[in-house]
Protein backbone atom coordinates (compact mmCIF):
# COMPACT_ATOMS: atom_id res chain seq x y z
CA UNK A 1 0.00 0.00 0.00
CA UNK A 2 1.25 3.42 -0.50
CA UNK A 3 0.02 6.63 1.44
CA UNK A 4 -0.74 9.65 -0.58
CA UNK A 5 -2.05 13.30 1.02
CA UNK A 6 -4.45 15.10 -0.50
CA UNK A 7 -5.52 18.70 0.53
CA UNK A 8 -8.65 20.16 -0.69
CA UNK A 9 -9.52 24.02 -0.62
CA UNK A 10 -12.48 25.78 0.22
CA UNK A 11 -15.20 24.98 -2.51
CA UNK A 12 -13.96 21.93 -3.64
CA UNK A 13 -16.64 18.93 -4.33
CA UNK A 14 -14.64 16.48 -1.72
CA UNK A 15 -16.22 13.43 -3.60
CA UNK A 16 -15.69 14.83 -7.54
CA UNK A 17 -11.86 15.21 -5.64
CA UNK A 18 -12.04 11.94 -4.84
CA UNK A 19 -13.10 10.36 -8.08
CA UNK A 20 -10.54 12.22 -9.60
CA UNK A 21 -7.75 11.33 -7.68
CA UNK A 22 -8.57 7.43 -8.63
CA UNK A 23 -8.92 8.34 -12.36
CA UNK A 24 -5.55 10.41 -11.98
CA UNK A 25 -4.00 7.62 -9.99
CA UNK A 26 -5.63 4.32 -11.84
CA UNK A 27 -5.32 2.34 -8.44
CA UNK A 28 -8.30 0.88 -5.90
CA UNK A 29 -7.62 2.58 -2.37
CA UNK A 30 -9.90 3.54 0.50
CA UNK A 31 -9.73 7.03 2.73
CA UNK A 32 -7.47 6.52 5.81
CA UNK A 33 -8.13 9.70 7.77
CA UNK A 34 -9.72 13.21 6.97
CA UNK A 35 -9.34 16.19 8.80
CA UNK A 36 -11.20 19.73 7.54
CA UNK A 37 -14.59 20.69 7.28
CA UNK A 38 -17.53 21.43 4.65
CA UNK A 39 -19.63 24.45 4.22
CA UNK A 40 -22.57 21.81 2.29
CA UNK A 41 -22.87 18.53 2.88
CA UNK A 42 -24.93 16.34 0.37
CA UNK A 43 -25.78 12.43 1.66
CA UNK A 44 -28.01 9.95 1.14
CA UNK A 45 -30.13 8.56 4.24
CA UNK A 46 -31.50 5.35 4.12
CA UNK A 47 -34.79 4.66 2.71
CA UNK A 48 -35.14 8.05 1.18
CA UNK A 49 -34.76 8.93 -2.87
CA UNK A 50 -33.42 12.15 -2.24
CA UNK A 51 -30.18 12.97 -0.88
CA UNK A 52 -30.39 15.38 2.08
CA UNK A 53 -28.62 18.63 2.01
CA UNK A 54 -27.59 20.49 4.88
CA UNK A 55 -25.69 23.83 5.19
CA UNK A 56 -23.28 25.70 7.72
CA UNK A 57 -20.27 25.34 9.34
CA UNK A 58 -19.78 21.77 9.44
CA UNK A 59 -17.21 19.95 10.82
CA UNK A 60 -16.21 16.56 9.89
CA UNK A 61 -15.82 13.80 12.11
CA UNK A 62 -14.79 10.39 9.41
CA UNK A 63 -14.84 10.08 5.94
CA UNK A 64 -14.76 5.89 4.97
CA UNK A 65 -14.90 3.80 2.15
CA UNK A 66 -13.49 2.60 -1.25
CA UNK A 67 -11.90 4.92 -4.15
CA UNK A 68 -11.41 3.58 -7.67
CA UNK A 69 -10.97 4.17 -11.85
CA UNK A 70 -14.38 2.84 -11.71
CA UNK A 71 -15.85 4.95 -8.78
CA UNK A 72 -15.94 5.21 -5.04
CA UNK A 73 -18.25 4.61 -2.34
CA UNK A 74 -18.07 6.75 0.84
CA UNK A 75 -20.13 7.37 3.89
CA UNK A 76 -19.82 10.55 5.79
CA UNK A 77 -20.30 11.71 9.26
CA UNK A 78 -20.08 15.05 10.41
CA UNK A 79 -21.02 17.57 13.05
CA UNK A 80 -23.24 20.51 12.93
CA UNK A 81 -22.63 24.07 15.01
CA UNK A 82 -24.52 22.36 17.72
CA UNK A 83 -22.78 19.28 18.04
CA UNK A 84 -25.29 17.37 16.28
CA UNK A 85 -23.98 14.60 14.12
CA UNK A 86 -24.76 13.70 11.24
CA UNK A 87 -23.96 11.22 8.18
CA UNK A 88 -24.81 8.74 5.40
CA UNK A 89 -23.53 7.76 2.10
CA UNK A 90 -21.62 10.86 0.22
CA UNK A 91 -23.15 12.66 -2.63
CA UNK A 92 -22.08 14.59 -5.04
CA UNK A 93 -22.18 18.26 -4.00
CA UNK A 94 -20.23 18.27 -0.55
CA UNK A 95 -18.05 21.44 -0.46
CA UNK A 96 -15.29 21.91 1.44
CA UNK A 97 -15.62 25.31 3.81
CA UNK A 98 -12.36 26.56 4.72
CA UNK A 99 -9.74 23.41 3.76
CA UNK A 100 -9.64 19.50 4.51
CA UNK A 101 -6.41 17.21 4.68
CA UNK A 102 -7.22 13.83 3.86
CA UNK A 103 -4.59 10.39 3.66
CA UNK A 104 -5.67 8.17 0.92
CA UNK A 105 -4.34 4.89 0.65
CA UNK A 106 -4.08 2.94 -2.40
CA UNK A 107 -3.63 -0.84 -2.85
CA UNK A 108 -1.09 -2.68 -5.42
CA UNK A 109 -2.72 -3.81 -8.24
CA UNK A 110 -4.32 -6.73 -8.29
CA UNK A 111 -1.85 -8.22 -10.95
CA UNK A 112 0.97 -8.25 -8.86
CA UNK A 113 -1.25 -10.17 -6.12
CA UNK A 114 -2.00 -12.78 -8.40
CA UNK A 115 1.31 -12.87 -10.05
CA UNK A 116 2.92 -13.01 -6.05
CA UNK A 117 0.54 -15.46 -4.75
CA UNK A 118 -1.64 -17.57 -6.72
CA UNK A 119 -4.90 -18.52 -4.80
CA UNK A 120 -4.66 -22.23 -4.45
CA UNK A 121 -8.19 -24.36 -4.54
CA UNK A 122 -8.35 -24.96 -1.20
CA UNK A 123 -8.08 -21.37 -0.06
CA UNK A 124 -10.51 -19.16 0.74
CA UNK A 125 -11.41 -17.13 -2.37
CA UNK A 126 -12.72 -14.02 -0.19
CA UNK A 127 -11.07 -12.32 2.60
CA UNK A 128 -13.10 -9.47 5.17
CA UNK A 129 -11.37 -7.61 7.18
CA UNK A 130 -13.54 -6.37 9.77
CA UNK A 131 -13.73 -4.57 13.38
CA UNK A 132 -15.06 -6.05 16.57
CA UNK A 133 -18.69 -4.60 17.34
CA UNK A 134 -19.22 -3.57 13.98
CA UNK A 135 -22.53 -3.97 12.54
CA UNK A 136 -21.56 -4.14 9.24
CA UNK A 137 -19.01 -5.95 9.80
CA UNK A 138 -21.18 -8.26 11.63
CA UNK A 139 -23.77 -7.92 8.93
CA UNK A 140 -21.55 -8.81 6.27
CA UNK A 141 -19.73 -11.80 7.89
CA UNK A 142 -23.15 -13.22 8.41
CA UNK A 143 -23.97 -13.08 5.14
CA UNK A 144 -20.91 -14.89 3.88
CA UNK A 145 -21.73 -17.79 7.18
CA UNK A 146 -25.07 -18.14 5.61
CA UNK A 147 -24.11 -18.56 1.99
CA UNK A 148 -21.67 -21.14 2.96
CA UNK A 149 -19.07 -19.35 1.13
CA UNK A 150 -15.38 -20.28 2.56
CA UNK A 151 -13.51 -16.70 4.12
CA UNK A 152 -10.56 -15.63 5.80
CA UNK A 153 -11.39 -12.47 8.49
CA UNK A 154 -8.85 -10.26 9.52
CA UNK A 155 -9.47 -8.09 12.54
CA UNK A 156 -8.48 -4.25 12.28
CA UNK A 157 -8.52 -1.59 14.79
CA UNK A 158 -8.04 0.96 11.64
CA UNK A 159 -9.91 1.92 8.43
CA UNK A 160 -12.90 1.70 7.07
CA UNK A 161 -14.58 -1.57 7.89
CA UNK A 162 -15.66 -3.81 6.56
CA UNK A 163 -13.23 -4.39 3.43
CA UNK A 164 -13.94 -7.45 1.32
CA UNK A 165 -11.24 -8.64 -1.39
CA UNK A 166 -12.28 -11.59 -3.84
CA UNK A 167 -9.25 -13.20 -5.12
CA UNK A 168 -7.03 -10.12 -4.10
CA UNK A 169 -9.19 -7.87 -5.42
CA UNK A 170 -10.90 -5.04 -3.23
CA UNK A 171 -14.71 -4.84 -3.85
CA UNK A 172 -15.41 -2.67 -1.26
CA UNK A 173 -17.48 -3.29 1.71
CA UNK A 174 -20.99 -4.24 2.95
CA UNK A 175 -23.17 -2.68 0.44
CA UNK A 176 -20.85 -3.87 -2.56
CA UNK A 177 -20.94 -7.31 -1.09
CA UNK A 178 -24.77 -6.74 -0.69
CA UNK A 179 -24.58 -5.59 -3.93
CA UNK A 180 -22.91 -8.39 -5.27
CA UNK A 181 -25.08 -11.16 -3.59
CA UNK A 182 -28.38 -9.40 -4.85
CA UNK A 183 -26.82 -10.09 -8.82
CA UNK A 184 -25.55 -13.55 -7.84
CA UNK A 185 -22.54 -13.00 -8.73
CA UNK A 186 -21.44 -14.72 -5.17
CA UNK A 187 -22.93 -18.09 -6.52
CA UNK A 188 -19.51 -19.11 -7.80
CA UNK A 189 -17.73 -18.73 -4.20
CA UNK A 190 -20.16 -20.86 -2.46
CA UNK A 191 -18.72 -24.38 -1.25
CA UNK A 192 -20.51 -27.18 -2.72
Amino acid sequence: MRALPLHLEAGADIRRSLEALAQQQQAEGFVLSVVGNLRRACFACPGRNEPTVLEGELEIITLQGTIGPGGVHLHLSFSDTDCQVWGGHLEHGSQIHRGADLLVGFLAPSADHAAAEPVGVSEPRVQITVAEGCPWSARALRMLRSLGIPHHTVVSTAGPVPQISIDGTSIGGYDALADLHGRGGLEALRQP
